[in-house]
């Protein structure tokens, strides 16, 4: 008998074996392509941090003084202050908006749910730069079509000379193309919510607003958690909608940390500085990614 239960003991360990290395195997593609593509180059990145390197010639040792330029550079403070500022808008009109499309799509009846679906999440999969070519067309003074209809009613804005202007124009078209990805999420998540719980609520007397706030609210926290999350994420690296819509202008007003970071590595070919700016960019998402984290065991609710 006890031969027999080693056996079996021998069989199950051999057979998760078997399992654990079927899923390395799996895994590898995977890893390799990622230590390729992420892991080797952010590696280079801290080698080129301590290095001068223009791209024509070898890199020369530096030391600090790549940190240095970056402690007293004079146009850092306004493009950190121009993404923040992106952030702060763009972050919560997305959640906003995009919860109020999810929670109208989802009361709606099945063809309007396919038709919602469809028309907000359309401009998600359309190429940004193709978009974002058509729309500073748009948003032209003289011939923007924009302009055309509000100078019907005897206003014109200057979307892409003035330096407020360009951030709301840039916020409009980023609310436009993105908003699709948080309805599209928050919308799965409100799928997920029992059925059983709202037809509770109601028979208790619950009206449309308590059973949102009481019982969808806290049980899609972990769908919101996700979607702010990500926002952030996406926000703080805003990249192409200043780059092909304002190129960063008028002067500095719209142009961010990540086109900063282009301009220094792609334009004036300093890839020490731009890999000492693109090391402050990762430490910044990386304390406000785990600063999220540890705010949402507060109010991220995983019960259902």
């Amino acid at each position: 008998m006890k031969e027999k239960y080693q056996g079996g003991v021998n069989y199950g360990i051999k057979r998760r074996r078997k399992e654990e290395r079927a899923a390395y195997i799996m895994l590898a593609p995977a890893l390799i392509v990622f230590l390729i593509f992420v892991g080797i180059p952010i590696i280079l990145l801290f080698f080129l941090f301590l290095t001068k390197y223009n791209i024509t010639n070898s890199p020369e040792w530096s030391g600090l003084d790549n940190l240095q330029r970056f402690l007293t550079d004079p146009v850092l403070p306004t493009v950190y202050w121009n993404t923040f500022k992106f952030a702060a808008v763009l972050i919560p009109m997305h959640v906003i908006v995009g919860m109020i499309l999810a929670y109208s799509v989802y009361r709606a009846n099945r063809f309007m749910q396919y038709v919602g679906r469809t028309i907000i999440y359309f401009p998600t999969i359309v190429t940004t730069a193709s978009v974002a070519i058509a729309w500073a067309f748009m948003y032209s003074t003289d011939m923007g079509v924009i302009n055309y209809f509000l100078r019907k009613i005897g206003i014109e804005i200057p979307w892409l000379t003035s330096s407020v202007w360009s951030i709301a124009a840039i916020v409009i078209f980023s609310l436009w193309k993105f908003v699709g990805s948080s309805f599209l999420y928050l919308f799965v998540g409100l799928q997920g919510v029992p059925e059983s719980l709202r037809e509770a609520a109601a028979i208790d007397g619950a009206n449309s607003r308590q059973t949102f706030f009481h019982i969808v609210l806290p049980l899609l926290t972990p769908t919101l958690f996700f979607v702010i999350i990500t926002n952030v994420i996406n926000s703080i690296q805003m990249f192409d909608e200043p780059y092909l819509i304002t190129s960063g202008g008028p002067g500095d007003s719209s142009r961010t940390i990540s086109l900063y970071i282009y301009e220094r590595a792609f334009r004036a070919y300093e890839m020490g500085y731009a890999s000492t700016l693109a090391i402050s960019l990762f430490i910044i998402l990386l304390v406000v990614t785990l600063l999220q984290f540890y705010i949402s065991n507060k109010w991220v609710n995983y019960d259902r």
